[in-house]
């Protein structure tokens, strides 16, 4: 997108770029892949980054509001009613299409939301190793930065550590998930460790005693006293997997984020919002009619996973379909019009998404905007399994001279 980057970086770019980068990658986490790595950051310029600055700010503002807020509890299963919730959550995450308006400028729009986590550390590996990579080629800064707020690599990992790790010893701390190992987003695990310390584990490995989980380490029963909660609730119910607690449950342990926010951030937020950058959501429980002109819109569940489920070509027979007892969680949401903002190699346009990602430890007020990955696509969407035997898609970030 930065025109001078853009040409420095595909005339440097040779057949062992790639596959050196991924290499690096792999060895300096220590374990493969399991989803594609993109071939190139993508340079953001000035004057886009600013536009997602203050629409990222702009709609964690609105998110935080406590009429919205009330209004978005509704969408908490009564089975995951935690206990212990508070009025923020300690990560927000806001997806932004990259689209150019009628003048032909770059804007942001937004397409997802979630109060959930997202692959923090990885991003902090992966922009170092393309700075590196970037600082040794022709014409090109020697330092790159992808963060936010002022950050910088050591300030965004001391509050990564903070916001993870709380008042505890990392020891104390798990990254919770469905079979860590077996997740692609392994490689991120890895980076937790690596960066704070903290272990992954499986949920169906714990112990319940009383009211306190329990782990086994080197051997031992230790107490869990903090959660870094990664589990995705649609994989937790597919699974069947039983868990030894029920999320309604008193527990002596800190949830970081609390879980509830995996369900009142979340697509089924959008219909709340007012901003230029949010397209109109429809709830299909409060249509009153189908639009007429249903090539406009894309018509999704509020939550899945990897893109599941998502029609982007609905007829009025797809929205009559979804079952009345299900309508609640289901939407017809405004067609985005991605733009082939990156030039590859081979002279194709690549599309992008660009995640806006807020960290807040539990002594801080607000949430911070920290840092950004990024989705290259050439399919038809966004996700992995539209951008098969595709090259220059798959995941990557956002970077700019420092």
């Amino acid at each position: 997108m930065q025109a001078d980057l853009r040409r420095a970086f595909n005339a440097a770019f040779t057949d062992d770029t790639y596959p050196s980068f991924v290499r690096a990658m792999e060895t300096r986490l220590g374990c493969p892949f399991g989803f594609r790595v993109a071939e190139t950051p993508a340079f953001i310029p000035a004057d886009l980054r600013a536009k997602l600055e203050r629409a990222a700010n702009e709609i964690v503002v609105q998110l935080c509001d406590s009429k919205r807020l009330a209004a978005m509890e509704r969408d908490v299963p009564a089975r995951y009613a935690t206990p212990g919730r508070g009025s923020m959550s300690g990560v927000a995450i806001v997806d932004f299409a990259i689209t150019r308006n009628e003048r032909g400028e770059l804007e942001p729009k937004l397409v997802e939301l979630q109060g959930f986590p997202s692959l923090f550390a990885l991003t902090c590996v992966q922009l170092h190793e393309w700075g590196k990579v970037c600082s040794r080629m022709p014409g090109m800064p020697a330092k790159w930065s992808g963060y936010f707020s002022g950050l910088t690599e050591e300030s965004f990992i001391a509050l990564f550590r903070r916001s993870v790790v709380g008042k505890h010893e990392p020891e104390d701390v798990i990254l919770l998930d469905l079979h860590p190992e077996k997740q692609k987003t392994n490689p991120d695990f890895f980076a937790t460790h690596q960066i704070a310390g903290v272990e992954s584990v499986c949920p169906t490995t714990l112990v319940r005693d009383g009211r306190r989980l329990l782990r086994r380490r080197s051997g031992k029963l230790v107490e869990v006293k903090r959660v870094y909660h990664r589990l995705v609730f649609d994989e937790l119910e597919k699974s069947g997997a039983k868990l030894p607690y029920d999320y309604r449950d008193e527990l002596e342990v800190e949830w970081f984020p609390h879980p509830q926010w995996y369900f009142v951030w979340s697509k089924s937020s959008l219909p709340h919002l007012d901003h230029p950058a949010v397209p109109k959501t429809l709830r299909l429980s409060e249509l009153g009619s189908i639009p007429k002109d249903l090539s406009r819109y894309v018509l999704k569940p509020f939550y899945s996973f990897a893109g599941g489920g998502v029609n982007v070509d609905p007829t009025e027979g797809d929205v009559a379909a979804v079952p009345a007892d299900q309508r609640e969680h289901w939407c017809l949401q405004e067609k985005v019009d991605y733009a082939p903002v990156i030039q590859a190699v081979d002279g194709g346009g690549v599309k992008i998404e660009v995640r806006m990602m807020f960290l807040r430890p539990d002594e801080d007020s607000k949430l911070t905007l920290a840092t950004n990955l990024v989705r290259l696509s050439r399919g038809k969407m966004l996700g992995v399994d539209f951008n098969k035997n595709f090259t220059w898609v798959g995941g990557s970030v956002g970077m700019w001279p420092a």
